[in-house]
Formats: structure tokens, C-alpha cells, sequence
């Protein structure tokens, strides 16, 4: 479904849009003029398809795992994209991890492993609390915080649950300052040209506390520490090789300003982040996704500050049972929401969320003032509610 707005512009701009995926009744194919039962991870498949449609252009849009296999097939036939082994590094979090220490940024200490036997035998080199995820998921799902010795096979037997390559990373936990750097970026023949930052929100109340459900704009980074993040940004984007491309991008600061890049993902932000920026910035990074990867110039493309107070916010259950509908608050829906993204329908069975697999969806919302927004998203259930039977 987060394919739709990315099918719908290169409609719009005049293109032949070709979709492809496992899941024939996936609703973006029906908005687009063909479509080919390939998966996205299949990259002998897809490239087989490519050559033979000779295709002018490849975009994963708002995709971790299709990423790798957009980069593979731009490579292979000499299209605008960027170099597949920067990409995999990218996508994969014990290869990206290792990039980074390499190449010496900031990063916690970490290391990949396939089994618990082999991460239990490690594990004296970490000190309490450790992250425990999968190297190839994204939205949070398998993600386990350990405080001690004794919860790492659970949190190791989640992460792998949800790794297509069945391989898990251990890294140390870092405390941030402030709020975690959330947002999308895009560079155009590898320079940094366009950021837009918001401030992650994390679940406080009835899920795990660094399960992510949503940001909001405007950052509050000073202009010292925005610099910060974007210089430590254009080291790694010309580190790896970095073309024409748009980013998701996950950052903390710790207690001395000192960046430390968490994500760096080749495609754009997924839960409406584009979307919510076009309101912030008035840029629309899916136009220019769609022109860098058919090789048109971006080169209009600037930094553009944030004007007003935006969020997206997960659509969530805090319960297992039967969708019955999303209920707002008739003052909020008037004078706040902008857009209404659910997936789940009336009679369907939803689940209590813990990750994005079990989100029901997205909603954008605006505020008049950041406080007026802090106390939306501290209070979210005051505004919105899924009802479940």
C-alpha cells in the first residue's frame, strides 16, 4: 500500500509503470499498467524480467528489502542507480556495522552471528544492555532490548523469526540526547543536496519502550548539530559511492553531540514520511526519486526548512481482536488530520502492537505549535482510538 504514491507520480509524470512482487492482489498493482508475479528479493528474476521489458528505470520505493535488488539489476544493465555492494551493506546491519567501524564513524560496539551457541560464546565482549535484531528487517519488528545474561536466547530466537537470511546482530545500547533523528534525505552525484529531520517517537505505554510509532516536524536540533548529522552523512554517502538517491535516516546523538548514524537506508522513508515532508518543505522526494532513477537532473533540488508542526503516527491496536473501526476525536479530525492511511478492515482480525507488523496503518496529522503537538503524541489515545471487539 505505501507503493501507491510512488505508482501514482510516474503515472502522473507520463511514465509506463511496471509493477512486480509474490503477492498478486498487493494493491498498488492495480494502479499500475502491468504487473509480474516476481518477488522484490528475487534479483536473477527481476533482472531476467528487466532485459526483457528493457526497462528504463528501477525504483524501491519505501522498501529495505527490494533495495538490494533495484541496485543489482541499475548495475547489470548499466541504469542511473547506485552500486550493489554499497546497497547490501546498507540493508544488511552486520555489514553495515562492520562498513562503519572500518571506515572509522561513530558506532556501537557489534557483531553478526547465526546461532545463540555461537553469540553466547561471544557474548563478554558487550556490555548490558545489548540490542538483539534481525540484520535484514526493518519497523522494529524482532528488535529486543536485554538487560542481562539470561534473555538473550529469547531475544535471539525472536530476531531470527523474523530474518529472511536467519542471521541476528548484537550491539551495545547507546542513550541518546534527546529526541532520536529521524527523517529522509536525498544527494544528487553523491553530494548531500536535501535533509528534512523530524523527532522519533517511541512507545512509552503498553508496548516495548523502543518500538517506534511515528515522528514529528520540525526537528529541534540546533543548526550546530543539524550540521553535525549532515556532515557525518556526506562522509558516509561518499564513503560507499553514493550516486542520485534517497534516504531514510535513523540518527542519534549521544551525550556529547557526537552522531552516531543508526540507518542509512538506500530508498525513501516508509509510514508517509515523503508525504508528511512535502507538507514540512513543500519538496516532493518522490518526484525526484522517480527522476534520479531515470537519469533526469535533480539539481533543483536544495535544503528547504520546515514551516508548521506535522506528525505521522501509527495506526495501532492495544489489543487483540476483531476490527470494528478507527474512531477520532470530532475537534482533532476538523482541525488537525490531514490524511487517514488504514489498511485493515471491518470483521478482519488485528493484533496488540509490539512492531510494524502490526500496524494498521498511518495517519498525518498538523498542529499549531510543538507543545500543541507534544501533547497530541503523549496523549494520542485522547484523539484516536481502534475499536475492537
Amino acid at each position: 500500500m505505501q507503493q501507491i504514491p510512488a505508482i501514482k507520480q510516474a503515472k502522473k509524470m507520463g511514465h509506463y509503470v511496471i509493477t512486480c512482487d509474490y503477492l498478486p492482489d498487493n494493491p498498488g498493482h492495480q494502479y499500475s499498467d502491468e504487473f509480474y508475479n516476481v518477488s522484490t528479493t528475487d534479483l536473477e528474476g527481476v533482472l531476467a524480467l528487466a532485459k526483457r521489458l528493457k526497462i528504463d528505470g528501477i525504483v524501491a520505493y519505501a522498501s529495505d528489502p527490494a533495495a538490494p535488488t533495484a541496485a543489482y539489476v541499475s548495475e547489470k544493465l548499466g541504469l542511473p542507480g547506485n552500486p550493489y555492494k554499497s546497497v547490501k551493506s546498507l540493508t544488511e546491519k552486520d555489514l553495515f556495522r562492520e562498513f562503519l567501524k572500518e571506515n572509522g564513524f561513530n558506532t556501537p560496539e557489534a557483531c553478526g552471528y547465526c546461532t545463540y551457541e555461537e553469540a553466547i560464546s561471544d557474548i563478554q565482549r558487550f556490555h548490558f544492555p545489548i540490542m538483539v535484531k534481525p540484520v535484514d528487517s526493518s519497523g522494529s519488528k524482532g528488535v529486543v532490548k536485554v538487560y542481562e545474561k539470561d534473555g538473550v536466547k529469547a531475544a535471539v530466537e525472536e530476531a531470527l523469526s523474523y530474518s529472511r537470511g536467519k542471521r541476528f546482530i548484537i550491539e551495545e545500547f547507546i542513550e541518546k540526547k534527546g529526541y532520536q533523528i529521524s527523517g529522509d534525505g536525498f544527494s544528487v552525484d553523491g553530494k548531500l543536496v536535501f535533509t528534512s529531520y523530524g523527532n522519533e517517537l517511541y512507545s512509552g505505554k503498553g508496548t516495548r519502550e523502543y518500538v517506534a510509532l511515528g515522528e514529528f516536524w520540525p526537528s529541534l536540533l540546533t543548526v550546530e548539530q543539524k550540521r553535525k548529522v549532515d556532515d557525518e552523512l556526506q562522509r558516509l554517502i561518499t564513503a560507499l559511492g553514493m550516486k542520485t538517491s534517497a534516504y531514510n535516516i535513523e540518527v542519534i546523538l549521544d551525550k556529547d553531540d557526537v552522531p552516531y548514524i543508526l540507518e542509512l537506508g538506500p530508498r525513501n522513508g516508509g509510514s508517509y514520511i515523503p508525504q508528511l515532508i512535502q507538507y514540512a518543505t513543500g519538496v516532493d522526494l518522490i518526484d525526484y526519486t522517480i527522476k534520479g532513477a531515470l537519469g533526469e537532473s535533480c539539481e533543483e533540488l536544495k535544503m528547504t526548512p520546515t514551516t508548521g508542526v506535522w506528525s505521522n503516527y501509527m495506526i495501532l491496536s492495544k489489543q487483540t481482536g476483531i476490527f470494528k473501526e478507527l474512531h477520532f476525536d470530532e475537534n482533532f479530525k476538523k482541525s488537525n488530520l490531514l490524511d487517514v492511511y488504514c489498511t485493515a478492515n471491518t470483521g478482519e482480525k488485528v493484533f496488540a502492537y509490539q512492531n510494524t507488523t502490526h500496524s494498521l496503518g498511518t495517519i498525518l496529522f498538523k498542529a499549531n505549535t510543538v507543545q500543541e503537538m507534544i501533547e497530541i503524541t503523549d496523549n494520542i489515545e485522547n484523539y484516536y482510538q481502534v475499536i475492537v471487539e
